[in-house]
Protein backbone atom coordinates (compact mmCIF):
# COMPACT_ATOMS: atom_id res chain seq x y z
CA UNK A 1 0.00 0.00 0.00
CA UNK A 2 3.04 2.17 0.83
CA UNK A 3 4.48 2.08 -2.92
CA UNK A 4 0.83 3.03 -3.92
CA UNK A 5 0.91 5.71 -1.92
CA UNK A 6 3.92 6.83 -3.32
CA UNK A 7 3.33 6.58 -6.75
CA UNK A 8 0.19 8.79 -6.39
CA UNK A 9 1.95 11.18 -4.08
CA UNK A 10 4.88 11.14 -7.09
CA UNK A 11 2.12 11.98 -10.14
CA UNK A 12 -0.20 14.48 -7.68
CA UNK A 13 2.88 16.33 -6.69
CA UNK A 14 2.94 18.62 -9.94
CA UNK A 15 -1.09 18.67 -10.30
CA UNK A 16 -1.11 19.64 -6.47
CA UNK A 17 1.16 22.26 -6.97
CA UNK A 18 -0.39 23.85 -10.34
CA UNK A 19 -3.48 24.03 -8.40
CA UNK A 20 -1.91 25.80 -5.02
CA UNK A 21 -0.35 28.47 -7.66
CA UNK A 22 -4.01 29.20 -8.74
CA UNK A 23 -5.60 29.01 -5.37
CA UNK A 24 -2.84 31.13 -4.89
CA UNK A 25 -3.49 34.15 -7.52
CA UNK A 26 -7.35 34.48 -5.72
CA UNK A 27 -5.77 34.93 -2.08
CA UNK A 28 -3.08 37.30 -3.43
CA UNK A 29 -6.11 39.17 -5.46
CA UNK A 30 -8.20 39.33 -2.69
CA UNK A 31 -5.49 40.29 -0.34
CA UNK A 32 -4.47 42.60 -2.62
CA UNK A 33 -8.09 43.96 -2.67
CA UNK A 34 -8.57 43.70 0.90
CA UNK A 35 -5.88 46.28 1.21
CA UNK A 36 -8.03 48.81 -0.26
CA UNK A 37 -10.69 48.69 1.93
CA UNK A 38 -12.99 45.71 3.11
CA UNK A 39 -16.08 46.69 0.82
CA UNK A 40 -14.11 46.23 -2.13
CA UNK A 41 -12.99 42.63 -0.46
CA UNK A 42 -16.49 42.02 0.02
CA UNK A 43 -17.07 42.99 -3.15
CA UNK A 44 -14.28 40.40 -5.17
CA UNK A 45 -16.54 38.22 -2.45
CA UNK A 46 -19.67 38.18 -3.91
CA UNK A 47 -18.49 38.05 -7.75
CA UNK A 48 -16.37 34.94 -6.74
CA UNK A 49 -19.55 32.98 -4.75
CA UNK A 50 -21.82 34.42 -7.59
CA UNK A 51 -19.87 32.82 -10.80
CA UNK A 52 -18.24 29.70 -8.99
CA UNK A 53 -21.26 27.59 -9.87
CA UNK A 54 -20.95 27.80 -13.49
CA UNK A 55 -17.16 28.10 -13.22
CA UNK A 56 -16.83 24.66 -11.57
CA UNK A 57 -19.44 23.13 -14.32
CA UNK A 58 -16.61 24.01 -16.45
CA UNK A 59 -14.25 22.49 -14.68
CA UNK A 60 -16.34 19.61 -14.68
CA UNK A 61 -16.51 19.17 -18.57
CA UNK A 62 -12.75 19.15 -18.30
CA UNK A 63 -11.93 16.52 -16.05
CA UNK A 64 -14.11 14.27 -18.63
CA UNK A 65 -10.42 15.04 -21.36
CA UNK A 66 -8.68 13.41 -18.16
CA UNK A 67 -10.75 10.53 -17.60
CA UNK A 68 -10.97 9.46 -21.53
CA UNK A 69 -7.36 9.94 -22.29
CA UNK A 70 -6.09 8.06 -19.17
CA UNK A 71 -8.47 5.06 -19.71
CA UNK A 72 -6.73 5.62 -23.49
CA UNK A 73 -3.63 5.40 -22.05
CA UNK A 74 -3.71 2.53 -20.30
CA UNK A 75 -4.82 0.36 -23.26
CA UNK A 76 -2.00 1.81 -25.22
CA UNK A 77 -4.29 3.49 -28.04
CA UNK A 78 -2.79 6.57 -29.20
CA UNK A 79 -5.55 6.83 -31.97
CA UNK A 80 -8.03 7.31 -29.20
CA UNK A 81 -6.12 9.72 -27.07
CA UNK A 82 -5.64 11.81 -30.07
CA UNK A 83 -9.43 11.94 -30.63
CA UNK A 84 -10.49 12.46 -27.36
CA UNK A 85 -7.98 15.76 -27.45
CA UNK A 86 -9.82 17.42 -29.93
CA UNK A 87 -13.62 16.42 -29.20
CA UNK A 88 -12.51 17.68 -25.50
CA UNK A 89 -11.19 20.69 -26.37
CA UNK A 90 -14.16 21.51 -29.20
CA UNK A 91 -16.57 20.65 -26.18
CA UNK A 92 -14.65 22.56 -23.58
CA UNK A 93 -14.71 26.14 -25.78
CA UNK A 94 -18.01 25.89 -26.22
CA UNK A 95 -18.64 25.46 -22.50
CA UNK A 96 -16.52 28.40 -21.71
CA UNK A 97 -18.01 30.34 -24.06
CA UNK A 98 -21.16 30.08 -23.32
CA UNK A 99 -20.32 30.20 -19.33
CA UNK A 100 -18.83 33.54 -19.68
CA UNK A 101 -21.33 34.82 -22.01
CA UNK A 102 -23.65 33.98 -18.91
CA UNK A 103 -21.65 35.45 -16.42
CA UNK A 104 -21.17 38.71 -19.09
CA UNK A 105 -24.73 39.56 -19.84
CA UNK A 106 -26.22 38.01 -16.30
CA UNK A 107 -24.71 39.66 -14.18
CA UNK A 108 -27.53 42.37 -13.42
CA UNK A 109 -28.47 39.59 -10.96
CA UNK A 110 -26.45 40.77 -8.47
CA UNK A 111 -28.38 43.57 -7.55
CA UNK A 112 -31.06 41.12 -6.40
CA UNK A 113 -29.24 39.20 -4.05
CA UNK A 114 -29.68 41.68 -0.98
CA UNK A 115 -26.68 42.38 -0.54
CA UNK A 116 -25.03 46.06 0.27
CA UNK A 117 -25.80 48.63 -2.37
CA UNK A 118 -22.08 49.95 -2.51
CA UNK A 119 -20.94 46.17 -2.49
CA UNK A 120 -23.16 45.35 -5.57
CA UNK A 121 -21.95 48.68 -7.84
CA UNK A 122 -18.51 47.68 -7.26
CA UNK A 123 -19.06 44.29 -8.07
CA UNK A 124 -21.07 44.73 -11.43
CA UNK A 125 -17.90 45.96 -13.40
CA UNK A 126 -15.23 43.22 -11.88
CA UNK A 127 -18.12 40.71 -12.86
CA UNK A 128 -17.56 41.41 -16.27
CA UNK A 129 -13.64 41.01 -17.01
CA UNK A 130 -13.96 37.99 -14.34
CA UNK A 131 -16.59 36.52 -16.71
CA UNK A 132 -14.39 37.18 -19.67
CA UNK A 133 -11.62 35.49 -18.41
CA UNK A 134 -13.63 32.36 -17.87
CA UNK A 135 -12.60 31.14 -21.40
CA UNK A 136 -8.94 31.41 -21.41
CA UNK A 137 -8.62 30.01 -17.80
CA UNK A 138 -11.35 26.87 -18.91
CA UNK A 139 -9.19 25.86 -22.32
CA UNK A 140 -6.06 25.99 -20.37
CA UNK A 141 -7.55 23.75 -18.05
CA UNK A 142 -8.83 21.33 -20.73
CA UNK A 143 -5.00 21.00 -22.17
CA UNK A 144 -3.57 20.87 -18.51
CA UNK A 145 -6.54 17.57 -18.43
CA UNK A 146 -5.21 16.45 -21.32
CA UNK A 147 -1.21 16.52 -20.47
CA UNK A 148 -2.39 15.01 -16.73
CA UNK A 149 -4.49 12.28 -18.29
CA UNK A 150 -0.82 10.95 -20.12
CA UNK A 151 0.82 11.67 -16.25
CA UNK A 152 2.29 14.00 -18.04
CA UNK A 153 1.87 16.72 -15.08
CA UNK A 154 4.95 19.21 -14.77
CA UNK A 155 4.26 21.36 -17.66
CA UNK A 156 1.10 22.99 -16.83
CA UNK A 157 2.59 22.94 -13.27
CA UNK A 158 5.72 25.14 -14.29
CA UNK A 159 3.18 27.94 -16.18
CA UNK A 160 0.64 28.30 -12.99
CA UNK A 161 4.09 28.84 -10.91
CA UNK A 162 5.12 31.48 -13.41
CA UNK A 163 1.88 33.20 -13.84
CA UNK A 164 2.35 34.17 -10.02
CA UNK A 165 4.75 36.44 -10.23
CA UNK A 166 3.30 38.22 -13.53
CA UNK A 167 -0.03 38.34 -12.21
CA UNK A 168 0.98 39.45 -8.51
CA UNK A 169 3.53 42.41 -10.35
CA UNK A 170 0.29 43.06 -13.18
CA UNK A 171 -1.83 43.84 -9.86
CA UNK A 172 0.50 46.47 -8.19
CA UNK A 173 0.19 48.06 -11.49
CA UNK A 174 -3.15 48.11 -11.96
CA UNK A 175 -4.65 48.47 -8.50
CA UNK A 176 -3.03 50.35 -6.78
CA UNK A 177 -1.69 52.61 -10.13
CA UNK A 178 1.77 52.10 -9.97
CA UNK A 179 4.54 53.29 -12.30
CA UNK A 180 1.80 55.42 -13.98
CA UNK A 181 -0.77 53.35 -14.35
CA UNK A 182 -3.98 53.74 -13.66
CA UNK A 183 -5.36 53.09 -10.42
CA UNK A 184 -7.98 50.94 -10.87
CA UNK A 185 -8.47 49.25 -7.41
CA UNK A 186 -11.01 46.12 -7.95
CA UNK A 187 -11.11 46.77 -11.60
CA UNK A 188 -7.60 46.25 -11.81
CA UNK A 189 -7.37 42.63 -10.20
CA UNK A 190 -10.04 41.59 -12.73
CA UNK A 191 -7.71 42.92 -15.93
CA UNK A 192 -4.63 41.29 -14.43
CA UNK A 193 -6.17 37.81 -14.43
CA UNK A 194 -7.80 37.92 -17.60
CA UNK A 195 -4.07 39.13 -19.03
CA UNK A 196 -2.13 36.40 -17.16
CA UNK A 197 -5.47 33.53 -17.95
CA UNK A 198 -4.55 34.25 -21.58
CA UNK A 199 -1.27 34.19 -21.50
CA UNK A 200 -0.82 30.40 -19.78
CA UNK A 201 -2.77 28.99 -22.10
CA UNK A 202 -1.30 30.21 -25.08
CA UNK A 203 1.59 29.19 -23.77
CA UNK A 204 0.46 25.84 -22.66
CA UNK A 205 -1.38 25.51 -26.41
CA UNK A 206 2.50 26.09 -28.37
CA UNK A 207 3.97 23.76 -25.83
CA UNK A 208 1.05 21.00 -26.60
CA UNK A 209 1.17 21.28 -30.28
CA UNK A 210 5.45 21.87 -30.46
CA UNK A 211 6.95 19.83 -28.07
CA UNK A 212 8.63 16.27 -28.92
CA UNK A 213 6.21 14.63 -25.68
CA UNK A 214 2.94 15.31 -27.56
CA UNK A 215 4.32 14.94 -31.21
CA UNK A 216 2.67 11.02 -31.26
CA UNK A 217 -0.87 13.04 -31.06
CA UNK A 218 -0.56 15.83 -32.95
CA UNK A 219 0.83 13.93 -35.99
CA UNK A 220 -2.26 11.90 -35.92
CA UNK A 221 -4.83 14.86 -36.29
CA UNK A 222 -5.68 13.98 -39.93
CA UNK A 223 -6.75 10.97 -39.53
CA UNK A 224 -8.41 11.63 -35.68
CA UNK A 225 -9.44 15.17 -34.76
CA UNK A 226 -12.87 15.19 -36.09
CA UNK A 227 -15.91 15.38 -34.17
CA UNK A 228 -17.62 12.65 -33.77
CA UNK A 229 -21.29 12.27 -31.97
CA UNK A 230 -20.78 8.77 -30.13
CA UNK A 231 -17.27 10.85 -28.52
CA UNK A 232 -19.12 13.87 -27.50
CA UNK A 233 -21.70 11.60 -25.88
CA UNK A 234 -18.74 9.46 -24.13
CA UNK A 235 -17.08 12.84 -22.85
CA UNK A 236 -20.55 14.43 -21.89
CA UNK A 237 -21.57 11.03 -20.20
CA UNK A 238 -18.49 11.82 -17.69
CA UNK A 239 -18.25 15.67 -17.80
CA UNK A 240 -21.99 16.58 -16.67
CA UNK A 241 -22.03 13.85 -13.70
CA UNK A 242 -18.50 15.47 -12.49
CA UNK A 243 -19.67 19.11 -13.35
CA UNK A 244 -22.58 18.43 -11.28
CA UNK A 245 -20.75 16.71 -7.99
CA UNK A 246 -18.08 19.78 -7.77
CA UNK A 247 -20.94 22.23 -8.98
CA UNK A 248 -23.04 21.28 -5.67
CA UNK A 249 -20.29 21.33 -3.74
CA UNK A 250 -18.87 25.01 -4.78
CA UNK A 251 -22.31 25.82 -5.25
CA UNK A 252 -23.05 25.05 -1.82
CA UNK A 253 -20.46 27.15 -0.18
CA UNK A 254 -21.24 29.91 -3.10
CA UNK A 255 -24.74 29.93 -1.43
CA UNK A 256 -23.94 29.84 1.66
CA UNK A 257 -21.44 33.32 1.09
CA UNK A 258 -24.46 34.87 -0.21
CA UNK A 259 -26.30 33.83 2.39
CA UNK A 260 -23.98 35.07 5.12
CA UNK A 261 -23.98 38.41 2.63
CA UNK A 262 -27.55 39.47 3.94
CA UNK A 263 -26.37 39.35 7.55
CA UNK A 264 -23.89 41.77 6.98
CA UNK A 265 -20.47 43.08 4.79
CA UNK A 266 -18.40 42.26 7.78
CA UNK A 267 -19.77 38.28 8.42
CA UNK A 268 -19.43 37.84 4.16
CA UNK A 269 -15.73 39.84 4.39
CA UNK A 270 -14.99 36.82 7.31
CA UNK A 271 -16.54 34.21 5.80
CA UNK A 272 -14.86 34.64 2.76
CA UNK A 273 -11.12 34.81 4.57
CA UNK A 274 -12.24 31.22 5.97
CA UNK A 275 -13.03 30.36 3.13
CA UNK A 276 -10.18 31.32 1.17
CA UNK A 277 -8.27 29.40 3.45
CA UNK A 278 -10.17 26.00 3.06
CA UNK A 279 -10.31 26.32 -0.40
CA UNK A 280 -6.36 26.45 -0.82
CA UNK A 281 -6.20 23.94 1.57
CA UNK A 282 -8.55 21.37 -0.70
CA UNK A 283 -6.34 22.14 -3.51
CA UNK A 284 -4.17 19.65 -2.55
CA UNK A 285 -7.34 17.37 -1.53
CA UNK A 286 -8.21 17.86 -5.77
CA UNK A 287 -4.65 17.47 -6.93
CA UNK A 288 -4.41 14.07 -5.01
CA UNK A 289 -8.00 12.98 -5.97
CA UNK A 290 -7.02 13.52 -9.60
CA UNK A 291 -3.91 11.34 -9.32
CA UNK A 292 -5.36 8.95 -8.00
CA UNK A 293 -8.30 8.86 -10.11
CA UNK A 294 -6.32 9.09 -13.24
CA UNK A 295 -4.57 6.15 -11.78
CA UNK A 296 -7.52 4.22 -11.23
CA UNK A 297 -8.35 5.41 -14.86
CA UNK A 298 -5.51 3.85 -16.28
CA UNK A 299 -5.80 0.32 -14.33
CA UNK A 300 -9.34 0.58 -15.22
CA UNK A 301 -8.43 0.44 -19.13
CA UNK A 302 -6.14 -2.84 -18.00
CA UNK A 303 -9.69 -4.13 -16.23
CA UNK A 304 -6.84 -4.39 -13.33
CA UNK A 305 -9.42 -4.77 -10.23
CA UNK A 306 -6.68 -5.52 -7.43
CA UNK A 307 -4.56 -2.63 -8.31
CA UNK A 308 -7.80 -0.37 -8.48
CA UNK A 309 -8.67 -1.66 -4.74
CA UNK A 310 -4.99 -0.78 -3.66
CA UNK A 311 -4.37 2.43 -5.24
CA UNK A 312 -8.08 3.52 -3.78
CA UNK A 313 -7.17 2.03 0.01
CA UNK A 314 -3.98 3.83 -0.19
CA UNK A 315 -4.98 7.30 -1.41
CA UNK A 316 -7.98 7.54 1.24
CA UNK A 317 -5.11 6.96 4.14
CA UNK A 318 -3.39 10.18 2.70
CA UNK A 319 -5.90 11.65 2.51
CA UNK A 320 -6.67 11.23 5.63
CA UNK A 321 -3.63 11.91 6.89
CA UNK A 322 -3.45 15.16 5.11
CA UNK A 323 -6.60 16.50 6.53
CA UNK A 324 -5.64 15.96 10.43
CA UNK A 325 -2.99 18.19 9.65
CA UNK A 326 -4.77 20.38 8.23
CA UNK A 327 -7.56 20.61 10.79
CA UNK A 328 -4.28 20.86 13.12
CA UNK A 329 -3.21 24.12 11.70
CA UNK A 330 -5.78 26.06 11.10
CA UNK A 331 -6.79 25.59 15.11
CA UNK A 332 -3.07 27.02 15.55
CA UNK A 333 -2.57 29.39 13.43
CA UNK A 334 -6.58 30.96 13.21
CA UNK A 335 -5.73 34.46 15.20
CA UNK A 336 -2.97 34.99 12.48
CA UNK A 337 -4.16 34.13 8.95
CA UNK A 338 -7.03 36.57 9.05
CA UNK A 339 -4.42 39.46 9.37
CA UNK A 340 -3.00 38.44 5.91
CA UNK A 341 -6.25 39.58 4.19
CA UNK A 342 -7.87 42.21 6.40
CA UNK A 343 -7.02 45.51 8.95
CA UNK A 344 -10.27 45.06 9.93
CA UNK A 345 -10.64 43.58 13.51
CA UNK A 346 -14.59 43.12 13.56
CA UNK A 347 -13.85 40.75 10.47
CA UNK A 348 -10.52 39.37 11.81
CA UNK A 349 -12.19 38.35 14.94
CA UNK A 350 -14.69 36.62 13.31
CA UNK A 351 -12.94 35.07 10.61
CA UNK A 352 -10.69 33.53 13.56
CA UNK A 353 -14.10 31.88 14.69
CA UNK A 354 -15.26 30.34 11.59
CA UNK A 355 -11.18 29.17 11.05
CA UNK A 356 -12.12 26.90 13.63
CA UNK A 357 -15.28 25.61 11.98
CA UNK A 358 -13.07 25.02 8.74
CA UNK A 359 -10.15 23.16 10.94
CA UNK A 360 -13.12 20.89 11.74
CA UNK A 361 -14.51 19.54 8.16
CA UNK A 362 -10.73 19.25 6.91
CA UNK A 363 -10.91 15.22 7.34
CA UNK A 364 -14.30 15.17 6.01
CA UNK A 365 -13.85 17.38 2.83
CA UNK A 366 -10.52 16.02 1.71
CA UNK A 367 -11.85 11.91 1.87
CA UNK A 368 -14.92 12.83 0.21
CA UNK A 369 -12.74 14.43 -2.69
CA UNK A 370 -10.52 11.65 -3.16
CA UNK A 371 -13.99 9.18 -2.85
CA UNK A 372 -15.45 11.22 -5.85
CA UNK A 373 -12.44 10.41 -7.76
CA UNK A 374 -11.86 6.75 -7.31
CA UNK A 375 -15.57 6.60 -8.37
CA UNK A 376 -15.14 8.92 -11.23
CA UNK A 377 -12.10 6.90 -12.49
CA UNK A 378 -14.01 3.70 -12.95
CA UNK A 379 -16.56 5.18 -15.04
CA UNK A 380 -18.89 5.29 -11.79
CA UNK A 381 -20.56 8.48 -11.86
CA UNK A 382 -24.36 8.79 -11.37
CA UNK A 383 -25.39 7.40 -8.43
CA UNK A 384 -22.09 9.66 -6.22
CA UNK A 385 -23.69 12.72 -8.03
CA UNK A 386 -27.25 12.01 -5.90
CA UNK A 387 -25.16 11.44 -3.09
CA UNK A 388 -23.23 14.54 -3.06
CA UNK A 389 -26.44 16.14 -4.01
CA UNK A 390 -28.01 14.93 -0.59
CA UNK A 391 -25.37 15.73 1.38
CA UNK A 392 -24.78 19.50 0.19
CA UNK A 393 -28.47 20.30 -0.76
CA UNK A 394 -30.66 18.45 1.73
CA UNK A 395 -28.55 18.08 4.65
CA UNK A 396 -25.44 21.05 4.31
CA UNK A 397 -27.57 24.43 3.28
CA UNK A 398 -30.90 23.73 4.70
CA UNK A 399 -29.31 22.56 8.33
CA UNK A 400 -26.81 25.25 8.31
CA UNK A 401 -29.55 27.91 7.24
CA UNK A 402 -31.55 26.47 10.18
CA UNK A 403 -29.15 27.02 12.70
CA UNK A 404 -27.30 30.16 11.31
CA UNK A 405 -30.99 31.85 11.68
CA UNK A 406 -33.67 30.39 13.68
CA UNK A 407 -30.95 29.10 15.91
CA UNK A 408 -28.95 32.18 16.20
CA UNK A 409 -25.93 30.75 15.31
CA UNK A 410 -25.09 33.18 12.55
CA UNK A 411 -22.47 32.48 9.80
CA UNK A 412 -21.00 29.69 12.40
CA UNK A 413 -24.00 27.93 11.92
CA UNK A 414 -23.67 27.92 8.18
CA UNK A 415 -20.24 26.26 8.85
CA UNK A 416 -21.80 23.76 10.97
CA UNK A 417 -24.32 22.76 8.45
CA UNK A 418 -21.57 22.33 5.63
CA UNK A 419 -19.30 19.78 8.20
CA UNK A 420 -22.34 18.00 8.48
CA UNK A 421 -22.66 17.41 4.88
CA UNK A 422 -19.24 17.09 3.83
CA UNK A 423 -19.32 13.97 6.56
CA UNK A 424 -22.24 12.56 4.99
CA UNK A 425 -20.28 12.19 1.22
CA UNK A 426 -17.09 10.96 2.82
CA UNK A 427 -18.76 8.08 4.60
CA UNK A 428 -20.96 7.35 1.29
CA UNK A 429 -18.72 7.92 -1.54
CA UNK A 430 -15.48 5.71 -0.13
CA UNK A 431 -18.25 2.98 1.49
CA UNK A 432 -19.64 2.50 -2.51
CA UNK A 433 -15.98 2.59 -3.91
CA UNK A 434 -15.05 -0.42 -2.57
CA UNK A 435 -18.37 -2.45 -2.18
CA UNK A 436 -17.48 -1.80 -6.48
CA UNK A 437 -14.16 -3.13 -6.16
CA UNK A 438 -14.61 -6.01 -4.28
CA UNK A 439 -18.01 -6.92 -6.13
CA UNK A 440 -15.48 -6.71 -9.41
CA UNK A 441 -12.38 -8.24 -7.70
CA UNK A 442 -14.40 -11.57 -7.48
Amino acid sequence: MRKEAVSTLRLAGPIIIGELAQMALHIIDTAMVGAVSYKQLAAAALVINAMNIPFVFGIGMTISVSQMVSLSHGKKNDRAVSHYLFNGFCLCAVTAILISLLLVFGRGFLKHLGQDPEVVSLALPFMQLMGFSIIPMLLFMTLKQFADGLEYTRTAMVLSVASMPLNIFLNWLLIYGNWGFPRLELLGAGWATLITRSLIFIALLLVILKHKTFSTYVALRKEEWNLRKKTLQELLGIGIPSSLQIGMEAGAFAVSGIIIGTISAVAQAAHQIALSCASFTFMVSMGLAQAGSIRVSNAYGRADWPKISLIGKSTLVTAFIYGLLCAILFVLFRYLLPGLFTKNTEVQTLAATLLLFAGLFQISDSTQAIGAGLLRGIKDVKTPTILIGVAYWAIGIPVGYVLAFNAGMGPSGMWTGLILGLTFASLFLFRRFMKMAKKNNH
